[in-house]
């Protein structure tokens, strides 16, 4: 049997990580593209290694260094096609590991948690979209609360991604994450029907 796939998106400060933690709650596997991005950054990674036969200062005994590599590539708009095109093979392949374990063990569901699902066109890749959203104020006042974090900066997020209110246009599924446990009613009401359309396309 094949997983449905659902994605996973929301502007930064949208809740969409514990969306994505109450998933994982009910027992849906979730792929987190953040997360395979340092696992393939860290010391002996396939990404630290991709990175350093671009830029060598950026990698270091630790693996990748984030701040060296955003220099690098502010210095130059060009080298972002150039590290993009390096490592979204890996992080597709990472995926599709991941996917491939899914179907092995016969899960209905699977989650795919990528913050730039539409900006990267993997939304393609899915069988449904659920993009997580909260009002703006509510996504300023998280943003700001971060350490080191500035209205302007914030801004300079928001430009990079999609508007939310598009993002809500083009969803298959909402998930307001406003209160906690509101949020994990909508994520576990919409785990029932997803599974349960899994099962009625498997048995078409």
């Amino acid at each position: 049997m094949r997983p449905w796939i659902l994605g996973l998106t929301g502007s930064i400060g949208m809740g969409k990580s514990t969306a994505a933690g109450f998933f994982r709650d009910a027992g849906v596997p979730v792929w987190d593209a953040d997360a395979a991005v340092h696992r393939l950054y860290a010391a002996g990674g396939a990404g630290a290694k991709a990175v350093a036969a671009l830029c060598p200062d950026a990698v270091g005994p630790e693996g990748v260094d984030r701040a060296r590599l955003r220099a690098w590539l502010a210095a130059d708009p060009a080298r972002l096609a150039r590290l993009e095109a390096a490592v979204h093979p890996l992080l597709a392949a990472d995926r599709a590991a991941f996917l491939g374990r899914a179907a092995a063990a016969a899960e209905a569901l699977v989650v795919l948690d990528v913050p730039l699902l539409y900006e990267t066109g993997l939304d393609r890749a899915v069988d449904s979209v659920a993009v997580v959203t909260a009002p703006a104020e509510v996504q300023r006042a998280r943003v700001l609360a971060r350490p080191g974090m500035t209205a302007a900066a914030l801004d300079a997020l928001l430009a990079r991604q999609m508007p939310d209110a598009e993002k809500r246009t083009r969803a298959d599924h909402l998930i307001e994450a406003v209160d906690r446990e509101a949020t994990r009613g909508e994520v576990n009401r919409l785990i029932a029907v997803l599974r349960e359309r899994a099962l009625a396309r498997d048995r078409a």
